[in-house]
């Protein structure tokens, strides 16, 4: 097949940037075509080296062009960036992590690691290299989630260091505490322990080059939530509730400590779980058990996108009991999981194109402020 440069354009003109709504062509994203009988090679160059929608568009790229010609073409796509990381010894956690997304709720009960298990795995069946850490040292439920609550951590060593090596579940690397102790024990830990056990996650694993990374914190707001702030710049946090007043009254709590002044995380939007009942055999049905659109009135009043709402079914329990996340299902909850994802890809990228990076939170003389 001899295929010329006019028609690869014209195929990846059919791909639009979500956000700009501009096709990647016309953006000047793609660079340095290459057109040699069946082989095709250019690269994709992104102005901010965490820019979120890297990988999706890259294999939606790849998609269009093996739809349009055939799978006997060979593509070859390299991602380029304008701006670089800024590197140095405040990235000693997860230096290679291009996004940091804390997944918060104000409470416990809402379902917030449930919709963090299904967020990781949606971005990664989108293709988009992606990690997991349950930071909930006292309460971890990631590996059963996951379907490896019997799986053990493998080591290995790097620059003559002893690293661990996360478990990979469903494309998702992934760590929790819940790895290293038997399912029935409890952990108790005072606060300086647990907070230095989930350093350890972070800073003596071999996570790699991510682009995202889901830390799911405790409910509430603990040593653990300071712990993050002051070890990683976190790219924004996102909140999960309920509808009900107590919940909400919880995650403004959340809101406003990831808003304070001298933490100043970004909080990328509102995740409604348990939205209303809808019975598997009444699918058309809604019950609003806990009240009804609590986060949609929390968004409008604090000016924070609402990034979708889950109902509240059987099959969402029984994956997370199985271990089979219910975004890897052909269903209406499976979309609901993968709207929030996609919104939430949307509003990575607005904030990344049109705020300054998160800075490392330092704590001088009792007091908090913010570094590089």
């Amino acid at each position: 097949m001899n295929l010329s440069e006019n028609q690869v354009i014209e195929v990846l003109r059919r791909i639009v940037h979500p956000v700009s709504g501009k096709d990647i062509v016309t953006m000047g994203i793609v660079k340095d075509l290459k057109v040699e009988q069946h082989n095709i090679e250019f690269a994709l160059v992104f102005k901010n080296f965490n820019d979120p929608l890297q990988s999706s568009i890259k294999k939606a790229c790849i998609q269009e062009l093996t739809d349009g010609f055939g799978t006997e073409v060979n593509v070859n796509v390299d991602i380029q960036t304008l701006m670089k990381p800024v590197t140095g010894s405040k990235r000693q956690y997860l230096p290679e992590v291009r996004n940091i997304i804390a997944i918060a709720s104000g409470k416990g009960g809402v379902g917030k690691s449930t919709v963090a298990v299904n967020l990781a795995v949606a971005f990664a069946a989108a293709g988009a290299k992606t990690g997991l850490i349950d930071a909930d040292i006292f309460g971890p439920s990631v590996p059963k989630m996951l379907k490896a609550e019997d799986v053990r951590p493998q080591m290995t060593k790097i620059n003559g260091k002893d690293c661990i090596v996360p478990v990979d579940r469903y494309g998702v690397k992934t760590l929790s505490i819940g790895f290293f102790i038997n399912p029935g024990d409890a952990t108790v830990w005072r606060g300086p322990l647990a907070s230095n056990a989930f350093q350890q996650l972070m800073r003596e694993t071999d996570w790699g080059v991510l682009d995202y990374m889901f830390i799911d914190l405790p409910p509430g707001t603990s040593d653990i939530h300071l712990t993050l702030v002051q070890s990683v710049p976190v790219t924004g946090a996102v909140i999960v509730s309920t509808p009900q007043d107590v919940a909400m009254a919880d995650a403004v709590k959340g809101i406003n400590m990831f808003r304070n002044p001298s933490v100043s995380v970004p909080v990328l939007g509102l995740i409604e779980n348990m939205s209303w009942f809808t019975p598997e055999e009444l699918p058309d049905h809604k019950y609003y058990i806990f009240g009804k659109d609590g986060c949609r009135k929390l968004s409008e009043q604090f000016g924070i996108p609402l990034l979708g709402q889950i109902p509240l079914v059987q099959g969402i329990r029984e994956g997370g009991d199985n271990g089979e996340p219910s975004v890897l299902h052909k269903d209406p909850v499976s979309e609901a999981f993968k709207t929030v994802a996609d919104n939430l890809v949307i509003q990575l990228d607005k904030r990344n194109a049109e705020q300054e990076p998160t800075r490392i939170v330092e704590i001088k003389k009792g007091k908090a402020s913010n570094s590089r």
